[in-house]
């Protein structure tokens, strides 16, 4: 029996009707599943199903045999579900991932699992229960990953019927990195197997009750953290592991103990605040501009050491300070100098380290401290303390500026350093909307894309769809895609802006009130609508097809640094009463509109109470565009209007008060809670009734910079879909986030143009050459 025989095996469960499954000559038990903790069982939802209704009301309808013995297990989570629980699908889409608590095996060993997606080629093995010898037995096959095609990984190694729900063992790395789902076959060549990347495991966090996998995976940690700990003599996960460690990065037995540690720390609210601190490690470790390409679904602290744990600093052989690295980011233009690109550009001697992957790991762990310190302080934080004190046992071999970095983070009297100079503690990036309208539709159809947006410079996109949805679809369409942006772009505390790039007619769509959450979630952050919750700003698409015109960077200039004012964006309004609307006066034109709009002072900022996508607004509104005003406000509602006078007086007061761009954010959104407060004392409501449906355009010219290509290459892929950094473009609808190899990032990088200027047209590939224009 190999070593991983030994170490899997025990983990092992058989999964069959309750009471049923155990004799060898009873019923056909279901499928197979391996405890990932103690106390808790993976396996696929399409096993589980074979249960019928009472699995889905989480019943303990499971009979779950093991090298413990025989108890049963109910489904806590479970993507997908069938849509009506009575009904087992004909198929199941990906990830097929079903998590079941088994009560009464506190005392099962677990596996250990990977914190990232394999290589390919790797060499693995799959394990499961088979029928094959006409009794239940253990199988167990040796092969290859061969490639991925979405969520899955494509084997080699056919299994047989029974095996669905057990582990995949990478053999290199010494982890689980895969869940065995069955067969797949495209019918021209021979059948070959397919597993779920593990790395799915974390699209359960976003099913209901997911919060849950944060405990499963404390568990593990702590369950691994303790086997390695033991005096007992027997073979571990982490022993194997060290029989395999090619000597670079951090070591198996640094990493358990990273890992238990880690685990003890509150668990990080979203992705994008392990990103944060993921991309500090790499602008220190390899390049002060560096910008990640790929992004990643992280959701747990050890998530990050995953992405660089096997950080390669340098490559000797070229000399090249950034090495295989610089194929996975992009930094700011100018020459990569090998003094000053790296800490790692020559040899160090004696004191000093080589090794970026260990140093890289050790100050991330500093800035995971110094974050849950800073978010969850004052007083001591369960586990930092411990963390903290081990992070300075070990740094004594890394490199002298990591060594310095890592002491700074440890006290928190000193400045945090990672960030770039000047940049102040926020969002990690801002999101950004681009919608088109798809041109010669018929029905009229908006594509549409999502994007991160860092120090409003850098364009990284994660989803979109050239094909478009109606209007009416926008919103439904974009949840998903958005949700898992705002994910990335929150850090901590700090919640990232939303800006909508958008065609004129569409300037009055209500964007500010739309809600993540499904409408029957109960009340929370998730269902407060957008702009209640974060700025959401319109930002005219026109516009951003061409270089900045004079008038508009003057304008910025004079709006950025205040103070505002108001201006009409249509002179007719100022017109106290009823009759502001009325027909009986003669319109503005458009041209003198423009000229008074022109002519107006810096700082100044039109304004108007109807809405601007049609009719009279929309004409007084070009010619305000045109005049080069960044900023607008007005209302979108409809209609004549009895208040326009008070709204705009209104209105100016609040422009004075705010005085400069930036800080116009935090008053509207207090403006946008106000006026959205149904159940307000009604003279309250009055007060702030001018501002009901309150739009704003907030579209500075050089956010990002006019001629700032997009991160990340579009790749076609074996099913003819056009990837993007960390997504997918497709002309139905868009799915998935991008799993990053090797560095945390992509292999093979490629400098992307066309979305970020036109809107359609796709990307320009140029061979190994991942540099972001900077302004």
């Amino acid at each position: 029996m190999s070593a991983f025989d030994a170490l899997v095996r025990p983990s092992l469960v058989r999964i069959a009707a309750p009471d049923a499954g155990y004799d060898p000559h009873g019923d056909p038990y279901w499928g197979t599943g391996y405890f990932i903790a103690p106390g808790w069982v993976l396996t696929c939802a399409h096993v589980v199903a074979k249960g019928g209704s009472a699995v889905w009301r989480s019943e303990p309808a499971l009979g779950i045999t093991w090298a413990g013995g025989r108890t049963t297990g109910r489904v806590v989570l479970a993507k997908p579900r069938p849509a009506t629980p009575e009904t087992e699908p004909a198929s199941w889409s990906f990830p097929d991932l079903a998590l079941v608590r088994v009560e009464g095996a506190e005392d099962a060993v677990c596996v250990r699992l990977s914190e990232r997606p394999p290589a390919t080629p790797t060499a693995i093995r799959l394990y499961g229960w088979s029928h094959r010898t006409g009794e239940p037995a253990v199988l167990s096959l040796s092969g290859e990953v061969r490639g991925s095609e979405g969520k899955a990984l494509l084997l080699d190694a056919v299994p047989t019927e029974g095996c669905s729900g057990g582990p995949v063992v990478d053999l290199g790395r010494g982890t689980v990195i895969g869940v065995v789902k069955g067969r797949a076959r495209d019918g021209q060549g021979p059948a070959q197997g397919a597993a779920t990347s593990l790395t799915s495991l974390r699209e359960l966090y976003d099913v209901p009750g997911g919060e849950v996998l944060h405990e499963v995976l404390r568990a593990h940690d702590g369950f691994h953290l303790a086997q390695h700990r033991s005096l007992a003599s027997r073979t571990t996960w982490t022993a194997v592991q060290r029989d395999l460690w090619a000597g670079t990065g951090i070591s198996p037995a640094l990493r358990v103990q990273l890992y238990g540690r880690l685990a003890a720390l509150p668990s990080p609210t979203g992705p994008g605040e392990v990103m944060d601190l993921v991309d500090r490690v790499k602008r220190r470790v390899l390049h002060p501009d560096y910008q990640a390409v790929l992004e990643n679904d992280v959701r747990t602290w050890r998530d990050g050491v995953g992405l660089l744990r096997e950080l390669h600093a340098g490559d000797r052989r070229t000399g090249d300070p950034l090495g295989d690295a610089r194929e996975g980011g992009s930094w700011g233009g100018g020459p990569r100098q090998s003094d000053a690109s790296s800490l790692y550009a020559r040899e160090e001697g004696p004191g000093g380290s080589a090794d970026g992957g260990r140093d890289a790991v050790l100050l991330y762990a500093a800035h995971v401290v110094r974050h849950v310190a800073e978010r969850y302080g004052p007083g001591p934080v369960p586990g930092a303390v411990g963390l903290a004190d081990w992070i300075r046992e070990e740094a004594y071999a890394v490199h002298p500026a990591v060594r310095e970095d890592i002491a700074a983070l440890l006290d928190p009297e000193a400045p945090r350093a990672g960030a770039r100079p000047g940049q102040e503690a926020g969002a990690r990036a801002d999101v950004r909307i681009e919608i088109d309208t798809v041109p010669w539709a018929t029905p009229r159809r908006y594509a549409w894309r999502v994007m991160l947006q860092f120090d409003g410079r850098t364009i990284s996109p994660l989803r979109g769809d050239d094909g478009g949805v109606p209007r009416e679809r926008l919103r439904e369409t974009l949840r998903g895609p958005l949700t898992e942006a705002l994910a990335l772009g929150d850090s901590g505390g700090h919640l990232a802006r939303v800006e909508v790039v958008l065609p004129r007619e569409l300037f009055d769509e209500p964007f500010d009130t739309w809600r993540l959450a499904p409408d029957d979630e109960p009340f929370g952050e998730r269902s407060l609508p957008l702009g209640q919750r974060r700025a959401v700003v319109l930002r005219d698409r026109y516009r951003s097809h061409h270089p900045p015109s004079p008038e508009w960077s003057v304008r910025w200039r004079g709006t950025k640094d205040g103070p505002l004012r108001a201006v009409p964006l249509r002179e007719e309004v100022l017109t106290p009463g009823a009759e502001g609307h009325g027909r009986q006066l003669r319109r503005e034109s458009r041209t003198a509109a423009f000229v008074r709009l022109d002519a107006a002072d810096g700082g100044s900022v039109p304004v108007y109470c109807g809405p601007v996508a049609a009719g009279d607004g929309q004409r007084a509104m070009e010619a305000a565009l045109a005049a080069g005003h960044p900023i607008a406000l007005w209302r979108r509602s409809a209609g004549d209007h009895a208040d326009c006078a008070e709204f705009h007086k209104q209105a100016d007061a609040f422009l004075r008060e705010a005085g400069r761009a930036e800080d116009l954010h935090r008053p509207v959104r207090t403006l946008r809670l106000l006026t959205g407060d149904t159940e307000a004392d009604p003279q309250d409501r009055s007060e702030h009734a001018w501002a009901e449906e309150l739009a704003v355009l907030y579209d500075p010219p050089d956010r990002p910079p006019f001629d700032a290509p997009l991160l990340g290459p579009l790749v076609l892929d074996d099913a003819g879909e056009t990837r993007g950094a960390g997504g997918t473009y497709t002309g139905g609808e868009a799915y998935g986030t991008g799993e990053a190899y090797g560095t945390g990032e992509a292999y093979g990088g490629a400098r992307a143009n066309g979305y970020g200027s036109n809107g359609h047209g796709g990307a320009r590939a140029a061979p190994d050459e991942t540099r972001a224009r900077r302004a």
